[in-house]
């Protein structure tokens, strides 16, 4: 497995990764499907300070990590927000702790001072994950999503780079 940073080439898998989580997971909030025309658009939104990172697997994407602005305010510059996502062929490999160990080190690497990672009830391999990596749980917003005909809780936990 190699870690690097996404090309536009991943698109299609980064996609299906996606797509997959929303469909069978509320690890994300959309409702629908996205396209290829809508990932790329979201592609942009990444490089620089927000780096976009994939495990590469003999030439597939295994999953995919993010970093994104946290809030729009200038004083939140420093603070970012963490994605994760894994394809389900790849789960319980490792390659969730590897792509995240490989985040922390580019956060710190990019100045950024605080990691924000939201994640639902039902997720406690992303939970646990998170955990593990020395981040701290901060608090419960209580049925902040309506997916799967339920409302959804989301646990925020955060990680002070050193």
């Amino acid at each position: 497995m190699r870690i690097r940073d996404a090309v536009i080439d991943d698109l299609p898998g980064l996609l299906d990764i996606y797509n997959h989580a929303i469909r069978t997971s509320a690890a994300t909030f959309d409702l629908t499907e996205q396209t290829l025309a809508e990932r790329r658009e979201w592609f942009t939104h990444y490089g620089n300070q927000y780096p976009l990172t994939v495990a590469d697997m003999d030439g597939h994407v295994a999953g995919y990590c993010s970093l994104s602005r946290h809030r729009e305010k200038a004083a939140y510059a420093k603070t970012v927000e963490s994605s994760i996502y894994i394809h389900p062929d790849y789960q319980g490999r490792g390659i969730g702790k590897a792509l995240m160990v490989d985040m922390l080190a580019r956060a710190k690497a990019l100045g950024h001072h605080v990691i924000i990672a939201g994640i639902t009830d039902g997720n406690a391999a992303s939970r646990k994950l998170h955990e593990r990596l020395g981040f701290t749980y901060v608090g419960c917003f209580k049925e902040v999503g309506f997916k799967f005909e339920q409302w959804q809780d989301v646990h925020y936990y955060q990680y002070i780079v050193e």
